[in-house]
């Protein structure tokens, strides 16, 4: 089975991620064969635009293989844990060079974000031109909750969030639905479900002879005036969120939380995520944020490909893999085991660069 499938109808590029099973989560081979086929459609006179879809009902991308990570991380402990497993180092540079490339993409790229979409599949979602939201979207970066952090170039869209959001989903895992997306600038468009065929029809009748992003800007907008989106959580808690503006420290971020006396639900979810999280993700997290307010695009994947291949000779990213996916017992052990445990020295030793800008596998990002 393929695990993408392509074809090309009235110079659309139809991509699906075929991968129903696992809720399309985005293997080596999946990003390998997307790479090709985009950097194959770059230059082609026979396709205008892009669009990028989930197969089934459920998932665009429910977020990258970590299991198949998990695996690695255990395999290369066996021969030497200080050293980054080759199959996440390929796998974690070769996603973030997708990303760059649909973020720098010089055609047209249409999202249709419907159901599951997280972590990784954010990553597909975000940088594209055009992305649709529907009423089964359901957007989050839950990194915290094993171990992990946002990734896919969240250091890039959290920072450009209003007030503090970025830093509140970075940190809580915040799930979104398609008018938090449009609140946030994570969508540019909602459209229900049902008139995916309407969307679909109209590209394969476009005549492609003027400006195309304009020509699908239209077909979108004509589309999407049919519904009423509803109210946005996110926008509702803008009192809640703005208390975390000047919050200096993951302490004051924690006691911000605790001492809030009017958690919902959805406040409630968020504080959930963050404590039972990993403390040490939550001090990387912070610095991530902090630090890559002022990076560009390319230092924003490069520094995160360097973060990423440290969580996997840290203790917490397999260990959160381990009890939510391998040994199912939703139990982590996280090492440190508190906030107040994690030094600044260990969280340091997270940012400590594996290798010089010269030898970055990233480096030319923007140079080709």
């Amino acid at each position: 089975m393929s695990l993408i499938l392509t074809e090309i109808k009235n110079k659309v590029g139809f991509i699906t991620l075929n991968s129903e099973a696992t809720l399309n989560s985005l293997n080596l081979e999946m990003i390998e064969a997307l790479t090709a086929t985009m950097a194959s459609w770059k230059n082609s006179s026979e396709v205008a635009c892009i669009f990028i879809q989930g197969a089934g009902e459920k998932a665009l991308c429910a977020g990258g293989d970590v299991r198949q990570l998990y695996d690695n991380i255990i395999e290369q402990r066996k021969v030497d844990a200080t050293q980054v497993p080759a199959g996440c180092f390929d796998f974690f540079s070769k996603e973030y060079a997708l990303n760059y490339d649909i973020q720098t993409y010089p055609k047209p790229i249409v999202v249709w974000g419907h159901g599951i979409v997280m972590g990784g599949g954010i990553g597909v979602m975000v940088g594209a031109s055009h992305r649709i939201v529907t009423e089964r979207s359901k957007l989050a970066m839950p990194e915290i909750t094993i171990g992990l952090f946002p990734d896919v170039g969240a250091t890039w869209f959290l920072n450009r969030m209003p007030s503090a959001y970025g830093m509140y989903l970075g940190l809580t895992g915040a799930r979104l639905d398609a008018a938090d997306c449009r609140f946030l600038g994570l969508a540019d468009y909602y459209i229900e479900s049902t008139a995916k065929q309407e969307v679909v029809d109209a590209l394969l009748q476009a005549s492609w002879t003027t400006e195309v992003a304009n020509q699908i800007d239209e077909i979108l907008v004509n589309l999407a005036k049919k519904y009423t989106l509803g109210v946005s959580q996110a926008e509702a808690h803008q009192s809640f969120i703005k208390q975390f503006e000047q919050v200096k420290t993951v302490d004051e971020f924690h006691a911000i939380l605790e001492n809030c006396s009017e958690k919902d639900s959805w406040i409630e979810t968020g504080v959930q995520s963050f404590i039972k999280g990993s403390p040490s993700s939550a001090h990387i997290i912070f610095k991530q944020l902090q630090d890559g307010k002022s990076y560009s695009l390319e230092q924003v994947f490069q520094t995160e490909l360097n973060l990423a291949c440290q969580c996997c000779i840290h203790p917490d990213f397999a260990e959160g893999v381990r009890a939510l996916l391998v040994d199912k017992d939703q139990s982590p052990k996280w090492q440190p085991a508190t906030l107040e445990d994690v030094t600044s020295d260990w969280v340091e030793g997270y940012f400590k660069p594996l290798w010089t800008k010269e030898n970055c596998v990233l480096k030319n990002l923007g140079k080709n």
